[in-house]
């Protein structure tokens, strides 16, 4: 047999018994006060008022699994990304399935869409997909996201789930109702995590390094079969089984009973639809992707990507996002934390080309400008007219002084830099460069 490990509290500091407390006692069968020198009672209270994070305000009620993505037919016509191409390729994936308005701790056989997070981790960067139950979702314009999830939430002066809401919403919303339908039919409430099919509420776009692309319509079809619960055993099970998914997905992997998922794709050449936009299939709603990656900064901190389950396999070198709760990643120790620094010269991968078949319209073409902050003489103009003209060009002594400020400054810093700086003025002025590079070298 294994040696036990030994009990310590958070920094390593052995302890006898994990149950003890110190106090003050006159020896009476009162126990006697508690003392601020107990370490271990402090922290143990301190880390139980700590260790849960705030809810998701949207799929707090969730159940999920580590798994992988093969690749059983080749692509590579399509796509050059390697996760989706070359048969028998296998990517780990996360997954999670979830209702999306009840809070956590909610039955899980509530009737509520069930949302579908997929992430791909691969060489090229983690690839995240968002998926629902049902194929279309209740809106169009994103700005009615908040309040969607309002109405199928708690009244805000009850804290009641409430009907009224919900009606008065869809009612007053009426392009949800090809969504509310699906919701209130057979599919509403899934039997199980296993039995839930996942179709993309955003179209992909898929491309390839020739600069080609076509759009696609991502479904995960369940090989377990869409198998789904009406109300009344729904309604048995909230009472005697309520995380019924939970247990039934935990259950199944133990036994080695693995679920499993064939990925459908429905392709269009963007050649055929020029100018339409990743979510203009009216049929869906552009789920706004933003308020994923913003829930998980106020809920894990700026450095969420660091945790593992969020962890990239391709290679992270991002020295301008450090600092901040949970860094763990060494935090680029003394690299630049600002950009365009020559002590630390980087390499950048460029875009991809533009097909030259691909049908481009104007708002495709403005996407595509990438505006980099180049200096131009422009710049300079201003600087110039300072240095010569204005107040240091009129005011005795002020351009020497101006001078001998910068050497000193320069002075200090790594010779490195310096061939930069002394351009820099010399733009302004060959005279101002010269005399400060004369100074600062010798």
């Amino acid at each position: 047999m294994s040696t036990p490990p030994v009990y310590t509290l958070a920094e390593g500091c052995p302890y006898a018994d994990a149950t003890t407390a110190r106090r003050f006692s006159d020896g009476f069968p009162v126990k006697g006060l508690m003392l601020l020198q107990d370490t271990q009672l402090l922290e143990t209270l301190a880390h139980f008022s700590r260790e849960r994070i705030p809810e998701h305000i949207v799929h707090a009620n969730a159940v999920g699994a580590w798994g992988e993505f093969e690749v059983t037919h080749d692509i590579s016509h399509l796509t050059c990304a390697k996760f989706l191409t070359g048969i028998g390729t296998k990517s780990k994936t996360l997954s999670r399935i979830s209702t999306v308005g009840p809070g956590a701790g909610s039955s899980d056989t509530v009737r509520d869409v069930r949302g579908w997070a997929l992430k791909i981790f691969t060489d090229e960067g983690n690839q995240d997909f968002v998926f629902n139950d049902i194929p279309v979702f209740f809106i169009r314009d994103p700005i009615k996201f908040p309040s969607l999830n309002r109405s199928h939430k708690r009244h805000p002066a009850t804290n009641i789930t409430d009907s009224t809401m919900f009606w008065d919403f869809h009612a007053q919303n009426q392009e949800s109702i090809h969504a509310v339908m699906l919701l209130f039919g057979d599919r509403g409430i899934p039997k199980s995590a296993r039995h839930v099919n996942g179709y993309s509420g955003h179209t992909y776009k898929l491309t390839k390094s020739d600069g080609s692309s076509h759009y696609v319509k991502f479904h995960f079809k369940s090989n377990q079969g869409n198998a789904t619960l009406t109300d009344a055993d729904a309604n048995r099970l909230a009472g005697e089984d309520p995380d019924n998914t939970k247990a039934d997905l935990y259950n199944a992997i133990e036994a080695a009973n693995f679920p499993s998922w064939t990925l459908l794709a429905a392709f269009s050449p963007s050649t055929m639809v020029p100018g339409l936009a990743p979510s203009a299939d009216p049929s869906t709603a552009p789920s706004p992707h933003v308020c994923l990656p913003d829930a998980a900064r106020y809920r894990l901190g700026a450095n969420y990507q660091q945790l593992p389950c969020n962890r990239p396999v391709a290679p992270v070198y991002a020295p301008y996002q450090r600092d901040g709760f949970a860094t763990v990643n060494g935090n680029y120790a003394g690299d630049p934390n600002y950009v365009r620094s020559a002590l630390k010269p980087l390499s950048y991968r460029p875009s991809p080309p533009r097909h030259a078949d691909a049908a481009v319209s104007s708002a495709d073409a403005r996407h595509d400008i990438w505006d980099s902050d180049e200096v131009t003489d422009e710049d300079i103009v201003q600087a110039r007219m300072l240095f010569r003209d204005d107040v240091l060009g009129k005011r005795e002594g002020q351009q020497e002084r101006l001078i001998s400020n910068v050497v000193s400054h320069l002075g200090k810093a790594k010779p490195v830099v310096w061939q930069a700086a002394f351009d820099m003025f010399s733009r302004v002025s060959p005279e101002l460069g010269e005399a400060i590079r004369t100074a600062v070298v010798g």
